[in-house]
């Protein structure tokens, strides 16, 4: 079964809190997620990325998810390939740097409807009988 990797700030999380609509579509699928972030320890706490619905994964700025290098230390931690994982997330350099590896991923822009996102992951979820 895939694992979804989803951003923290400014995608899962904002200063508004957590994003209801898109936690609630997370939620719809039994994959597993997880939130992947740059923050360090301080900025965990400043931004809000505390008490998460999900795991929470980061290597405190060393390196940024912008270097493919953090992603394969996810997946080593997670015992997980490019394969086994869908990535959402609103920075261009990072989704630049997942597909560098070939991680399938969707780029989720501030006025894209939540539902260009289920179209996503019901695609790449559900069409390989996962």
């Amino acid at each position: 079964m895939k694992t979804i990797l989803i951003d923290a700030w400014n995608t899962l999380v904002s200063k508004n809190g957590i994003n209801q609509e898109l936690k609630t579509l997370l939620d719809s699928y039994p994959h597993q997620k997880i939130i992947v972030t740059n923050a360090d320890r301080n900025e965990l706490i400043s931004f809000g990325i505390v008490n998460m619905p999900y795991p929470i994964f980061s290597l405190y700025h060393r390196p940024d998810k912008t270097n493919p290098k953090y992603f394969k230390v996810l997946f080593s931690e997670y015992n997980l390939t490019t394969e086994d994982v869908l990535y959402i997330e609103h920075n261009e350099d990072a989704i630049k740097s997942a597909k560098s590896i070939h991680i399938k991923c969707f780029w989720l822009k501030p006025k894209d409807p939540i539902n260009k996102l289920k179209l996503f992951l019901d695609s790449n979820l559900y069409d390989h009988g996962i």
